[in-house]
């Protein structure tokens, strides 16, 4: 009886030391997504006004909380059932990847108008401004989703082949992460501009400096994690297709490894975007004949 009861006790050790040992390897494949959803919530929380920014982001974080209790249970289907197709899937994700970074790039360095909705406008009714308010918080949610997916997905091809117990609690973790960690930040971030016009209300010298310093970084943080986010996109994307694809690691194996990455994620992601928009263009002219 003892026997056994130790034999179990030095399974479950076993069985976490696994897990924190995939958390990190998921964790550092994740981070790159991580990066690109903090900057992404970062930026569809910001435009509301002051007392609805945390209702705001909480309404968003139930919306994320609700994204993986459906993502999370078809994912393990797929990896117990046909694992295979979470590698397909994975591949695809990267595909995506590759082009968001690619469509990126394509608007820093062609820059053009951005509609930009706001909620913080003193011209609109309640109800307008309600409009609006529900109208970001569904699209920050549906973008979410895809978000959500990507990680979940690049989460559980870091455990395929482990015991399914392992890829639960690992991908769970990492899902936890994302939501809890990511939109916690975010939350930081939004909130920097008030507390610096609270600083800025003081008397003192040095915490007027700090509330300027704060409210002056808010913009260029956010711009800053879009950077990253954006350099993160490619090399995640690309990793994917070195690690996935024979024929592309082949194509980079002389490289060093970032370099490779870099290149094959930036290159797939042109590919991906001349695609996308050239069979836009073609559609257009269909239909507009």
């Amino acid at each position: 009886m003892a026997s056994g009861f130790f034999a179990l006790l030095d399974d479950i050790a076993v069985l976490m030391d696994d897990v924190v040992v995939m958390s990190k390897i998921a964790t550092k494949k994740t981070a790159g997504i991580l990066g690109d959803d903090l900057a992404v919530n970062a930026e569809k929380a910001s435009g509301f006004i002051s007392s609805r920014e945390i209702p705001v982001l909480w309404a968003i974080t139930k919306g994320s909380f609700y994204n993986k209790l459906i993502i999370l249970p078809l994912a393990f289907l797929l990896s117990y059932y046909v694992p295979s197709v979470v590698t397909i899937i994975l591949v695809l994700g990267a595909v995506y990847l590759a082009y968001e970074a690619a469509e990126k790039i394509y608007e820093y360095i062609v820059p053009h108008q951005h509609a930009v909705i706001s909620t913080d406008e003193g011209d609109l009714t309640a109800e307008e401004i309600l409009s609006l308010e529900k109208a970001k918080i569904k699209s920050a949610i549906v973008t979410d989703f895809i978000l959500s997916v990507e990680i979940v997905i690049i989460a559980l091809g870091s455990v395929i082949g482990k015991p399914i117990t392992t890829q639960i609690i690992v991908v769970s973790f990492i899902a936890l992460l994302a939501t809890v960690g990511v939109y916690g930040i975010v939350a930081a971030i939004v909130r920097m501009d008030d507390l610096g016009i609270v600083l800025t209300a003081k008397k003192s010298t040095v915490s007027k400096f700090i509330g300027n310093l704060l409210i002056r970084a808010l913009p260029l943080i956010i711009k800053g994690l879009a950077f990253v986010g954006t350099v993160a996109l490619v090399l995640v994307a690309g990793g994917i297709f070195v690690h996935e694809i024979e024929q592309i690691h082949h194509l980079v194996e002389g490289l060093p490894s970032i370099v490779g990455e870099f290149l094959a994620g930036l290159v797939g992601g042109i590919i991906a975007f001349l695609l996308v928009k050239g069979s836009m263009m073609i559609w257009r002219k269909v239909k507009g004949k």
